[in-house]
């Protein structure tokens, strides 16, 4: 009789522990350990609250982590576990954030599995003041006229030589020539910007 008036258990635990669910989205990027050292990286999977990386060099966890990653941008939180992989680490944002986060992640996802082709209109812009200044290793300083920009890199036509994985900086960001067009070169952002940055009132 008594078992019959007690409520029935449910197994409620392992729900609530994960309470987002993980997208399988491979993305790149670089990371950046307490230590301020960099490293490259490749998501395994994401969710709004965290992500799995693989990682060359694993965080510990409680170590704060700053992470920037390709049609994301800039991602900060806290390692929780270490992985065969790398590690995982959970996401610290605001709530407005997260919900930008959630919805970019859950464009991505969905592009991903159903082959999509990319909304270019999302991933470039053609700034209003295409001027800029790139500034080469040894200081010199020559103006090009920016073609487009997109999270990850640039375009820009100048009638400058420069060999392929040249560094420099296009206004203030690093970057390196990956490409060459006619009358221009592509080059690639040490870090991808965060997409609350791209807008056409960018600058460089």
């Amino acid at each position: 009789m008594l078992s019959a008036l007690q409520p029935p258990r449910t197994a409620t635990r392992p729900v609530e522990r994960r309470r987002h669910h993980r997208m399988k989205v491979v993305l790149l990027g670089r990371y950046m350990l307490p230590n301020r050292m960099e490293y490259p990286c490749q998501t395994i999977d994401i969710s709004p609250g965290g992500l799995h990386l693989a990682a060359p060099a694993r965080a510990n966890p409680g170590d704060r982590v700053i992470v920037y990653l390709e049609h994301l941008g800039r991602i900060e939180g806290t390692c929780v576990r270490t992985t065969m992989e790398g590690f995982a680490m959970t996401i610290t944002a605001t709530s407005r954030k997260r919900e930008k986060f959630t919805a970019q992640l859950t464009w991505l996802a969905n592009r991903e599995e159903l082959g999509l082709p990319e909304d270019r209109r999302h991933e470039r812009i053609v700034p209003r003041n295409p001027r800029a200044v790139v500034t080469m290793d040894d200081g010199t300083e020559h103006v090009v006229r920016i073609v487009d920009i997109s999270l990850s890199g640039t375009a820009f036509t100048t009638d400058l030589d420069l060999p392929m994985n040249t560094p420099l900086r296009i206004g203030s960001t690093p970057a390196k020539i990956v490409r060459r067009f006619d009358g221009g070169y592509a080059a690639e952002f040490r870090f991808p910007l965060s997409a609350d940055l791209l807008d056409e009132n960018l600058e460089l």
